[in-house]
């Protein structure tokens, strides 16, 4: 059933689950200003579960945030499902590589290392299991057609092993007061403290009624931008009723379709694993790469669409605010494409995936997924959001 919007405030007590001080800052980055936006914003009426859905206490959408910004979930293992639809185009295999190289981190090429990994999760669906024991024991594992990757963080240590190759990679927290988590973003709680974080006056926060996931009751929430130019359409967020973590995690494109991003849990136990689920030592003949982990990035506004394209960009800065906001950086490469006998055709190549457009700022080339599009003008900048075409071409222009 579809929410109401009001601007009456449910009295309703908060009930469970209150983090220690330790846990509630580390774990969860939801700003307090997003708990006290604006009824406007905000959905304060609690919508009714659809017929067969679990039948749960009413709950308002501010009160669901809540819920979500106190869960204090230590100890989990559980499967979960990752769908990715950018809508890239297929290269034959081409774009995964091209993807590893540009994510290559510090991990010399090594095929153990995370930040090239995180390249097989941008297409395709994936099974993945996770564990945690507390802020210092996390362990991901991505299962493939005959071989598995686990990424392993035990205290100080992070390991990263592929099962396939044989590769080994180490590291250790450069900052040992540093809290580190292994995994990179990949359960439904990553993707909802971020898109909790781009909460603002721009967007649109309602209860969706009620679900069920993996086996367990949960409230929807449904955040939609308000802003027209953006391509993200809505984000919805399974949350455990119990424990107030999101269990699913769902991002629709303005476009409609398939969801760009879906991760969900298909089992899930609030059970603390097994000890041995975090041991590691490197199997005998395996190649062992040592890296760093320290990363500096600038400083953006990492809750928004823009910001988090920004993060890692040198010089990058970002345009607009909400959902519309887009990062921009100055290459120092002027002609726009690569060209000439020394690129060979990879300009010509690449140009052919993309829009060719003009405006007040010249010329230049867009492009375009189901979610991010990318303007590379012709005098080296570029511009990257959650947008449509035109608004980046309408940035350009204001920023010529």
């Amino acid at each position: 059933m579809a929410p109401y919007e009001t601007d009456d405030v449910s009295g309703a007590a908060h009930d469970e689950d209150r983090p220690s001080a330790r846990r509630k800052a580390a774990r969860y980055a939801v700003p307090v200003a997003v708990v006290g936006v604006a009824a406007i914003t905000i959905g304060l009426v609690p919508a009714l579960a659809a017929s067969g859905d679990p039948d749960l206490p009413k709950i308002t959408a501010q009160q669901l945030i809540e819920k979500i910004a106190k869960s204090d979930v230590q100890q989990l293992s559980g499967t979960v499902r990752f769908s990715a639809d950018l809508g890239l185009p297929n290269l034959g295999g081409l774009e995964g590589g091209l993807a590893s190289g540009m994510a290559k981190g510090d991990g010399d090429g090594s095929s153990a290392d995370p930040q090239s990994k995180l390249t097989e999760l941008v297409s395709g669906t994936h099974t993945l299991r996770v564990a945690e024991d507390g802020p210092d024991k996390q362990k991901l594992s991505l299962l493939e057609s005959g071989s598995e990757y686990s990424l392993i963080h035990d205290g100080k240590d992070v390991w990263g092993y592929d099962s396939k190759s044989n590769d080994v990679y180490h590291s250790t927290d450069a900052d040992s007061g540093k809290q580190h988590r292994a995994e990179p973003p990949a359960t439904p709680k990553d993707f909802a403290d971020e898109a909790l974080k781009s909460v603002d006056d721009t967007t649109s926060v309602t209860v969706d009624g009620t679900e069920r996931v993996a086996g367990r009751d949960a409230y929807k929430l449904l955040i939609t931008p308000k802003q027209s130019g953006t391509t993200v359409g809505a984000i919805s967020i399974a949350v455990d009723a119990k424990t107030g973590m999101p269990l699913k995690f769902t991002l629709t494109p303005k476009s409609g379709g398939a969801a760009v991003l879906d991760a969900g849990f298909t089992q899930v136990s609030f059970s603390a694993p097994g000890a041995s689920a975090f041991d590691f030592t490197p199997p005998k003949g395996a190649k062992v790469t040592e890296g760093k982990r320290e990363h500096k990035a600038p400083r953006h506004e990492a809750g928004k669409p823009g910001g988090r394209l920004a993060q890692g960009m040198e010089g990058a800065k970002v345009l607009g605010k909400g959902w519309t906001s887009i990062a921009t950086f100055d290459t120092g490469s002027k002609g726009g494409l690569p060209t000439g006998s020394k690129a060979g055709d990879l300009g010509g190549f690449l140009g052919s995936l993309g829009d060719q457009v003009s405006g007040s700022f010249g010329k230049g080339t867009v492009f375009s997924t189901r979610l991010v599009n990318a303007l590379i003008t012709d005098d080296g900048k570029v511009y990257a959001g959650a947008v449509t075409k035109e608004a980046l071409v309408k940035a350009a222009d204001e920023g010529k």
